[in-house]
């Protein structure tokens, strides 16, 4: 099997647990605890440098199609190649770019309009990077405020037990690993490339900003409540974004206060 071929089909394998309507990001154990997708870490452990991301010089509004075919390219130098994104199925609207945003929340602050289907990331100037996500399918949706405690590089996938009782096919693709019954990260797993998980206080709300093995699934309310990026998006953001960033979530009809 050829290289090209190996990777359509395990992006191909990827896609249809996508399809399946994950439930969640995380599950929780018979105690009632999170089964966290982030490995623990030593209390002595130094934290992961944040790489500062900065516009690039991008100018405001959309950017030529290179430019777009270049930024949505295929990432080779990851630790898990990354196939470049048909620009066919991303909207124009939610393509990375920079954009006017008035608001009176701190640089740094992510911003997420779950009725338009954007993430803002607040910049100088009153600006925002703007990337197209995917929301909470009806009855997921949520507004609410939360920080980013803690980032993961190809996290692990925890679906939650009800989701495999509903759903038996999916304990083909899962395997024991240290926070119990998940898929080890990588470019099958529906979390993507990169994972941020929103805490409000001491309590994880399970709601990610995260990557995703469907890109046809931005511009959509198909999630479980997480947030779903495009894998070259969420690494930008993940890039720009220390532990401790504000994150708020905005109102959209029919969704519940988290918080």
């Amino acid at each position: 099997m050829t290289d090209l071929s190996r990777r359509h089909l395990l992006y191909g394998s990827a896609a249809a647990l996508a399809a399946l309507g994950l439930a969640g990001c995380v599950s929780t154990s018979p105690n009632g605890q999170v089964a966290s997708a982030v490995p623990p870490q030593p209390k002595d452990a130094p934290k992961p440098a944040v790489e500062a991301a900065t516009d690039e010089g991008l100018p405001l509004g959309p950017l030529s199609k290179a430019r777009y075919v270049a930024m949505y390219g295929a990432i080779k130098d990851d630790r898990f190649p990354i196939p470049a994104v048909k620009l066919s199925i991303i909207k124009p609207p939610f393509r990375r770019q920079v954009v006017e945003y008035a608001t009176k929340e701190a640089p740094g602050t992510i911003i997420v309009d779950p009725q338009h289907h954007f993430l803002y990331h607040v910049l100088d100037n009153g600006k925002a990077m703007r990337y197209g996500v995917g929301v909470g399918r009806q009855g997921f949706a949520w507004a609410g405020e939360a920080i980013i405690k803690s980032k993961q590089e190809w996290p692990d996938w925890y679906p939650p037990k009800e989701m495999v009782e509903r759903q038996p096919e999916l304990k083909r693709e899962l395997a024991q690993l240290q926070s119990g019954l998940g898929m080890a990260g990588g470019p099958r797993n529906p979390l993507g490339a990169r994972a941020m998980y929103l805490w409000q206080g001491n309590k994880d709300t399970l709601y990610r900003i995260h990557g995703t093995v469907e890109p046809r699934s931005i511009g959509r309310s198909a999630s479980s409540g997480c947030i779903r990026m495009i894998d070259q998006d969420v690494i930008d953001l993940y890039n720009r974004t220390p532990v401790g960033t504000r994150v708020v979530v905005l109102g959209s009809p029919g969704s519940a206060k988290v918080g």
